[in-house]
């Protein structure tokens, strides 16, 4: 980023913010089949309505210490920390995209991948509410740089990539149902759209990295105590979290490699 960038980082990071208050909304919501919209926000315990200065992300939780106004019930720290990680998330994807094209693309992206790996952890499964009309956003915002940039031989990889992994996730899950949900099939082809704009490397990559954090995370789990080999673990926030990290600093990763494998 350039000096000239540090103004919209700070307006970007605030939003980011908000979006992830929003987001906490979603994660809660949409699972239980409710309007993400419409009643008010409310506590689960007592049905005190949220009032406007008890929204105010990250900073509204401090203020009441965590705990509702209405009737004193603790409100869990992880909704400060999906505001926190939205807005960090966000301001990752400026460092790395700048102000191109690109960038919407990759901050909606972003907002899906925390609200899906979230609903994942919690409930195991990827909602078709989220995941499908991630395709058709995904090729509508990659096209904008593909018309303003010319990148329209980006935009068909993307296609063809996010068409392949998708292709590769079916081939396991037909091969070994209970290891995969069909979600994360479903998941495969948006991630896909996204690396492969980038190049088939970071594709290949990001694939790979879901797969390693995964199995990590597992082995920590089961050294731990906290799992067995027969322990369903979800498998979307691995997905999410290598394809983010491939995207932010699979260029790095890939330039190491080929100068460690061939010199």
């Amino acid at each position: 980023m350039t000096a000239e960038t540090w103004p919209i980082a700070l307006l970007l990071g605030v939003t980011g913010l908000a979006v992830g208050s929003f987001l906490n909304v979603v994660i809660y919501r949409v699972p239980e089949g409710l309007s993400v919209l419409h009643p008010p926000s409310r506590c689960p315990a007592c049905g005190h309505q949220i009032r406007p200065w008890e929204n105010i992300p990250v900073l509204s939780w401090l203020l009441l210490r965590g705990r509702c106004s209405g009737c004193g019930a603790r409100i869990s720290v992880r909704y400060p920390l999906v505001e926190l990680l939205t807005a960090v998330l966000w301001l990752l994807m400026l460092w790395r995209f700048d102000l191109t094209a690109e960038l919407p693309a990759y901050l909606y992206l972003v907002s899906a991948g925390v609200a899906l790996a979230f609903i994942d952890l919690d409930h195991k499964r990827l909602p078709d509410v989220l995941t499908l009309p991630s395709y058709p956003v995904a090729l509508v915002l990659l096209a904008v740089p593909a018309v303003t940039d010319g990148a329209w031989d980006s935009w068909l990889r993307a296609l063809a990539a996010g068409a392949l992994l998708l292709l590769f996730y079916g081939i396991l899950w037909f091969a070994y149902p209970a290891g995969m949900g069909f979600g994360d099939v479903k998941l495969a082809g948006v991630l896909g759209i996204y690396l492969g704009w980038l190049s088939w490397s970071i594709l290949v990559l990001g694939g790979f990295l879901g797969f390693l954090l995964g199995a990590v995370v597992g082995l920590a789990l089961m050294l731990v105590g906290r799992a067995t080999r027969k322990t369903g673990v979800p498998f979307g926030p691995f997905m999410i979290a290598g394809t983010l990290v491939a995207v932010v600093w699979g260029d790095a990763v890939v330039e190491w490699y080929s100068t460690l494998a061939f010199g």
